[in-house]
């Protein structure tokens, strides 16, 4: 098959590579970008592990072909954050123990990063619909509600509308 020439930005970088038309995005982050935190779990865009932000809006690298990010703007968890300062989702989410192996949380913290920034100050029941997108299966869920919404509320009292 012939690869054709990719040109993107991911976390801020222009990026191109070469990618045969059946490439997924999830591939192509982790083998030509050797991003590693994007996560591929279901590889059917059930398990949301592998959600990354394509112009702001939470897209399923799994089911997303690399070729169709030509000209967009990626971000992926390794642009937020550092180990050393964390993310304000990422600090709540250690905080309120809302992660055990990790494997979900790169996928939940790029879904609420852009939830976050259009609802500064969602309700429990809003913050669950939007996470049932996410499949976990460590822990019972209610740690990372609890940190999503202390997330929310430390953004609101800063006056920042992002994690």
């Amino acid at each position: 098959m012939i690869e054709q020439r990719i040109s993107l930005t991911v976390n801020g970088t222009l990026v191109e590579f070469d990618a045969e038309p059946r490439k997924l995005l999830s591939d192509a982050l982790r083998e030509d970008c050797r991003l590693t935190g994007t996560h591929v779990g279901c590889e059917h865009g059930v398990c949301g592990a592998c959600t990354v932000l394509v112009d702001g809006r939470p897209t399923r690298a799994c089911l997303t072909f690399a070729i169709q990010m030509e000209g967009h703007e990626l971000t992926t968890i390794e642009a937020l954050g550092t180990p050393l300062k964390l993310s304000v989702l990422q600090q709540a989410l250690h905080e309120c123990h809302g992660l055990q192996c990790g494997f979900c949380t790169p996928g939940i913290v790029m879904t609420f990063e852009a939830f976050l920034k259009h609802t500064p100050d969602p309700s429990e029941a809003q913050v669950r619909e939007v996470l049932s997108g996410n499949l976990c299966r460590c822990t019972g869920y209610q740690n990372i509600v609890a940190a999503i919404l202390l997330a929310a509320r430390r953004l609101r009292e800063a006056g920042s509308h992002g994690a």
